[in-house]
């Protein structure tokens, strides 16, 4: 293995490039076409992201659920406020909408006030009937004001589930297809009939609110699209414009641009091969290819321009590149890959999809630039003068001069400024809250999201949480013991202010007392012993479930299900509620006669959330440790260990610690941060010690002049990437996605952190612990012989 990192080797890999430039490039240019013909296998994801394993317990009960009771999510809800049908022209439109989206394929079942049922005895009194509550348009504003006080004094059942107890809002319930709320014909059915539908009502003056799942996961997935172009220009501008900035040279920064043009070439054909869906997360990988291979490119110009300026041998320069810098630039590529490649151990399907390409492409965008950048430099002419300006700037020197008069005078202050930083990191720290909102990251601009916030608001909760009950027995649902059970945990749901009013069977058998007795809302209760035995004949008589209960109790009925809604809130006051709703549970159903499943979207989503922190703190753990394993096989030194973590880690804690203050929660979309950062942030301190140890070898193991000498020149190519790498995530907070904003914005943050600590901190630990790290045996063998002296030529 160590043959990988020997001089030799890259030598030997310098020949192969620059011998064989036009095979090389035809390889590149076959294996772009062959990726690029996986493009058409690309495919949105039409599901929400579930962070859980398909293993885990929290799962399994969900999936018995939907075997049960089918899909959950295949509901889109349509609402207005109750003044805005105040006329009955206005009205008659709004039931318009009903009638049409009856007529579409797609629908199951739409439930509004256009055809809403009424449950009322038959003539002859044998049995229950179900009699619209509208049969035709209406023809006044009285006849709309009869019916309104109709359906809002009269008609509890609806209560909640048309219309809205607080304000009055009206809602309609449409009821997809469950084989197609997975699938692409949800996403032409919303975006080519339902929103062109709306649109047209809306353009009459109805002020229309939409919302639901399905309705929310399409347009959802639309802005991740719209996003991906616009996340890929952004990074492509602001990435090329600094590098023109840095090196003022079209041609350097031409060549850069095609090179990782080709990196997100091949990052979207990896994703079509694989088979892997397009998600929040694997929309980001090509401008993040983007993001990490212009630094690939500074590092190979630069070094290039460098050998330049020292002795114009044209050969001799890009054999020089590929040898020094390729093996340092495999190195860094290798621990960012490894940082993404630690989400594939948290068993998140996700997460898993997002490391392992996110990994692969950051290694073919190394390959990519150690071919393309020296055969296409071996074709152009030496850089002229002014191409070599950039490295005679005035205020890169005052920087790195800066830089080099800090570690000599001022480490003392570097030491005390770093745990004054990290003490208040950790004060920081200890405010973190978690996050296991549904809601959080959606983009709070959009008008799906502001729909959200209408229907959480009228009807107190949007996400699903769904109790179901074994009784034990079939049909042991309809016993009267288990009626008042369910009614008795209904009860404690209403007066629970963080979830809405529950649907079940419990509020079918109310209806069918109060039409028993004529309809009289008095009688919205459960029956009493002699109630029962006048129902039971026109209960039989009337047979089959009524209206949507088949939905709330299984075919066998053993199976009782209670559906509602929680509102949005933070996973503290979710499990607040839920251990409240399970004592609850288990005080009126008992563990050892009943079997009760909490379950739901939401339950899912919150679980999620921590089993993701967890699983996400043992892989940065397990990144942590790969590189102290590679320090360690590169060193043999304890002490060097040290003196590599230290200056990755504190950069990590200054941003939890910053998280802690400005409030931004722990969520799926900001634990990947720590990952991310740390792989990236790594590739500084590698750089660094390798000029260091070349520096080393060639100063005669002098320490202090090595550290100044690494400091001058890594100080500047480590500044540029370190800008570089900054402004390109912080194209990111252009997104709509809050996760999305808070990623781009802290692992900039946590990389400007990382510059300074690697150039100050990194060779201030150095020079105090020279006695300990400078011997011999420590560095004329290392475990790698990783880097090479500038004293041995290499043959051309």
């Amino acid at each position: 293995m160590s043959k990988l990192f020997s001089f030799s080797f890259w030598n030997g890999i310098a020949r192969i490039i620059l011998r064989n430039r036009e095979v090389l490039l035809g390889a590149v240019i076959l294996v772009t076409i062959a990726l690029a013909t996986q493009w058409d296998h690309m495919k949105m994801s039409y599901s929400e992201a579930n962070l859980l394993p398909d293993s885990h317990p929290v799962n399994e009960e969900y999936n018995q659920f939907l075997s049960q009771f089918g899909e959950e999510g295949n509901l889109i809800i349509l609402g207005i406020k109750n003044s805005d049908v105040s006329d009955y022209e206005n009205f008659n439109r709004w039931n318009k909408i009903s009638d049409t989206l009856a007529t579409f394929e797609e629908v199951d079942l739409v439930l509004s006030t256009s055809n809403l049922p009424a449950l009322k005895k038959s003539g002859d009194n044998s049995k229950f009937i179900m009699e619209p509550l509208l049969d035709q348009p209406l023809a006044s504003n009285e006849e709309l004001v009869a019916y309104k006080k109709q359906l809002f004094n009269d008609l509890p059942f609806y209560k909640n589930l048309i219309f809205s107890e607080k304000d009055s809002v009206i809602r309609t319930a449409i009821y997809i297809k469950k084989d197609i709320v997975n699938s692409p014909i949800r996403k032409a059915f919303v975006l080519e009939k339902l929103q062109p539908l709306f649109q047209e009502f809306k353009d009459q003056g109805l002020e229309l609110r939409i919302s639901g799942m399905p309705y929310i996961r399409t347009l959802n997935s639309q802005n991740i699209v719209d996003e991906i172009s616009m996340f890929l220009l952004a990074a492509l501008l602001i990435t090329s414009g600094i590098f023109f900035f840095f090196f003022r040279s079209w041609r350097a920064t031409f060549i850069s641009i095609c090179t990782v043009i080709i990196g997100v070439m091949w990052a979207f054909g990896f994703l079509g091969l694989l088979g892997f869906e397009i998600t929040v997360l694997t929309a980001l990988i090509p401008p993040l290819i983007i993001v990490i291979g212009i630094p690939n490119c500074i590092f190979l110009i630069n070094k290039y321009q460098q050998e330049i300026k020292e002795h114009g041998n044209q050969a001799k320069s890009l054999q020089r590149v590929i040898t020094k810098i390729g093996n340092a630039t495999l190195m860094t590529n290798l621990t960012t890959a490894s940082g993404f490649a630690t989400f594939i151990f948290t068993d998140s399907k996700l997460l898993s999809e997002f490391g392992i390409v996110a990994s692969i492409c950051i290694v073919s965008i190394f390959l990519l630039s150690l071919i393309i950048i020296p055969i296409i430099y071996s074709y152009l002419p030496v850089p002229k003068e002014r191409h070599l300006e950039h490295l005679r700037k005035r205020w890169i020197e005052s920087f790195v001069d800066w830089m080099e008069r800090m570690v000599k005078q001022r480490r003392i202050t570097i030491y005390i400024t770093s745990v004054v930083v990290l003490i208040l990191s950790f004060i920081g720290i200890y405010q973190i809250r978690v996050s296991g909102s549904l809601i959080e990251d959606m983009p709070k601009g959009m008008q799906f999201y502001k729909d959200i916030k209408f229907f959480e608001e009228s009807f107190d909760g949007i996400m699903p949480l769904e109790i179901v009950v074994n009784t034990g027995s079939k049909k042991g649902v309809s016993k009267a013991k288990i009626l008042k059970k369910l009614n008795k945990l209904e009860e404690h749901i209403i007066e629970t202010p963080e979830l809405s009013r529950p649907m079940s069977i419990v509020s079918m058998v109310k209806y069918s007392k109060q039409a028993y007795y004529g309809g009289d809302p008095e009688y919205f209760d459960l029956p009493s012993t002699y109630d029962r035995v006048g129902m039971s004949k026109m209960l039989k008589e009337t047979g089959g479930d009524q209206m949507l209960m088949s939905s709330y109790v299984d075919s066998t009925g053993q199976y009782a299900r209670i559906t509602t809604f929680m509102k949005d809130m933070g996973t503290d006051r979710m499990e607040r509620v839920e251990e409240n709703l399970r004592a609850e549970i288990e005080n009126i159903f008992p563990a050892d006669k009943y079997e009760v499943l909490l379950t739901g979207k939401a339950l899912v989503f919150q679980k999620g959330t921590h089993y993701l922190i967890n699983n996400l703190v043992l892989s940065l753990s397990l990144a942590i440790v790969l590189i102290a394993l590679f320090m360690a096989w590169m060193f043999k030194s304890v002490r060097m260990i040290l003196v590599s973590l230290v200056p990755n880690l504190l950069p990590l804690l200054i941003t939890a610690g910053l998280m802690g203050y400005i409030g931004v929660p722990i969520k799926p979309s900001t634990i990947l941060v720590f990952s991310i950062a740390f792989g990236i942030s790594v590739d500084d301190t590698i750089h660094f010690l390798a000029k260091y140890r070349q520096e080393l070898i060639a100063n005669n193991w002098r320490i202090k002049k090595s550290v100044y000498a690494a400091v001058r020149e890594t100080g500047v190519s480590m500044f540029y990437t370190s800008i570089v790498l900054f402004f390109g995530f912080s194209t990111f907070t252009i997104s709509s996605f809050g996760g999305t904003v808070a990623l781009g914005a802290l692992v900039s943050a946590t990389l400007l952190f990382a510059m300074l600590s690697n150039l100050l901190l990194l060779p201030s630990m150095l020079l105090s612990l020279e006695r300990s790290i400078a011997n011999e045996r420590t560095f004329k063998k290392p475990a790698i012989p990783i880097f090479s002296s500038d004293d041995g030529d290499e043959e051309e």
